[in-house]
């Protein structure tokens, strides 16, 4: 069975909007479940448990001078119609959702099947409901309103120790909470402080505010949570809880968040943006007349607007290519002279701009006196598929390296002598292949090679991992492809002095 996601989750929260009555309840679910299925969206209904009868202190039941109390009182539903409102969500096609405020009220939940528990802001710190609530194996939404960051970070620390499956909420327990004071830029803290976690923005704004949805899907949040209801002539909602028709705007200003955000990875331009990059491109055009099979060198063309059909642009002239026919001055050269085949120089370039991309992403940084090693057991024009960059920090009588590879590339089986290695993925996916068995790392696991043990890796997205290991010797790596064991060292590795070296070349010789 695949993992509960809680991306693009719209969690809309009941609480006591049912007003004490079944059937109003009922219809809340049924109103909104029609907004969900028009939108096709995934979305959870909301139900908060509170067993009165323990929750509330005997002495305080009949006060009504006391904050919340008269209302969950007056509002109590029997845990008979808790099962007939599930089995409504669930009709309605979507996800239930519970908050518990007391443990029985959990136990409450795994017997109704109840599919996953929200943690309320005011519970983060309840730490015998938590520890209940992380033993369920119930996927858990934890809303961290009014939590310190340290009080957040010992939440995560334990329920990643139970290997709870969980996600965050941004949250402001201000109802309704005022534009200023929102805070959405939590939601950026909360990503990079817990890359691995899902992040989600609970909302208690007024129901008119369509801005914060789009914002705090731009910021990454992927949950969405706010209270719902509807009106009658008996029945009021607060000025947080939004009806059918708001929650209806609210999602639809959210899949325009969407669609102006687009996609998480980058991809090929639009052919119409294409075109109008171009009508502000130069073309090369021939400086004096040129003969054919002349060298072209720079001094010889100059760079204009505008950029024909068919014509070299500025950015693809490079020196030193050779014409294929006779041009006059002033006459556009054909695009056909770009060189396509890239210089091993250019090869290198792009490969450690890469490198340098992902070393960005995963937040890793280098000392400038490093060694790089671009291993290349094929050459360098199959780099993408087979190797690796090396790049080694320290080689003592201990060794410490990062190892970066590219999306889908994989490194051959081989095996050491003299070295024992043990590495640790700080970044990405890697698969390790030792004597016939696979293993898949996920960020932070270990796994030791030892000498003459065979082995091999593969990246489906890319990585960085670090090996520690004694002492590296050149000539200390033995494959089983005869080819690559035939090749002088010097033609499957290229060593580099520095990063900025090879910029400074590859401009250079532009």
């Amino acid at each position: 069975m695949k993992p509960f996601t809680f991306e693009n989750l719209f969690v809309l929260d009941l609480a006591n909007n049912h007003q004490g009555e079944l059937e109003h309840g009922l219809s809340v679910i049924e109103k909104h479940g029609e907004v969900v299925k028009k939108h096709g969206v995934r979305a959870g209904l909301k139900f908060q448990f509170r067993q009165l009868d323990t929750f509330i202190h005997p002495d305080f039941k009949e006060r009504k001078d006391i904050n919340h109390i008269p209302r969950f009182v007056e509002t109590a539903l029997s845990l008979d119609d808790y099962e007939e409102l599930v089995d409504a969500v669930h009709r309605q096609g979507m996800v239930s959702i519970c908050t518990p405020f007391d443990e029985e009220s959990v136990d409450i939940i795994l017997e109704m099947g109840i599919e996953v528990i929200k943690v309320a802001s005011c519970s983060a710190s309840d730490w015998p409901l938590l520890r209940k609530i992380a033993q369920t194996n119930r996927p858990v939404i934890i809303s961290t309103g009014g939590l310190s960051m340290s009080k957040i970070d010992r939440l995560v620390s334990y329920f990643e120790y139970e290997k709870a499956h969980f996600a965050l909420m941004h949250c402001v327990a201000l109802y309704p909470t005022p534009p200023e004071k929102t805070e959405l830029n939590q939601i950026d803290l909360l990503k990079n402080r817990f890359p691995s976690l899902t992040i989600g923005f609970s909302t208690h704004e007024h129901p008119d505010n369509l801005v914060n949805v789009g914002i705090a899907y731009g910021k990454g949040a992927r949950i969405f949570e706010r209270h719902v209801g509807f009106e009658t002539d008996r029945h009021k909602l607060n000025k947080y809880s939004s009806t059918p028709e708001q929650v209806d705007r609210w999602i639809t200003a959210w899949q325009q968040a969407q669609a102006i955000c687009g996609g998480d990875y980058r991809v090929p331009a639009d052919p119409a943006e294409t075109a109008s990059l171009r009508s502000l491109m130069r073309g090369v055009y021939a400086r004096q007349n040129i003969s054919a099979g002349e060298t072209i060198e720079q001094g010889q063309v100059f760079f204009a607007m505008p950029l024909q059909e068919g014509q070299l642009t500025s950015g693809d002239f490079v020196g030193g290519i050779t014409a294929a026919r006779d041009y006059q001055a002033g006459v556009p050269l054909d695009g056909s002279l770009a060189n396509l085949e890239p210089r091993d120089q250019d090869r290198i370039f792009q490969i450690m701009l890469q490198v340098k991309g992902i070393l960005n992403q995963a937040r890793i940084f280098i000392g400038r006196e490093s060694a790089i090693e671009i291993s290349h057991h094929y050459g360098l024009e199959h780099f993408r598929e087979f190797g690796a960059v090396i790049i080694t920090c320290i080689n003592r009588s201990y060794c410490k390296k990062l190892i970066v590879m590219l999306p889908r590339q994989k490194h051959p089986y081989h095996f050491h002598k003299k070295k024992e290695e043990t590495f640790q993925l700080l970044w990405g996916d890697v698969e390790i292949e030792l004597a016939g068995k696979r293993t898949k790392l996920e960020p932070g696991d270990i796994f030791t090679v030892l000498g003459g043990e065979w082995h091999k890796f593969h990246t489906l997205d890319g990585c960085v991992f670090e090996e520690v290991s004694t002492t590296h010797f050149d000539n200390d790596s033995f494959y089983e492809d005869e080819r690559i064991a035939k090749l002088p060292r010097e033609q499957r590795k290229t060593q580099l002095d520095n990063w900025e070296s090879v910029t400074r070349d590859v401009i250079r010789t532009r």
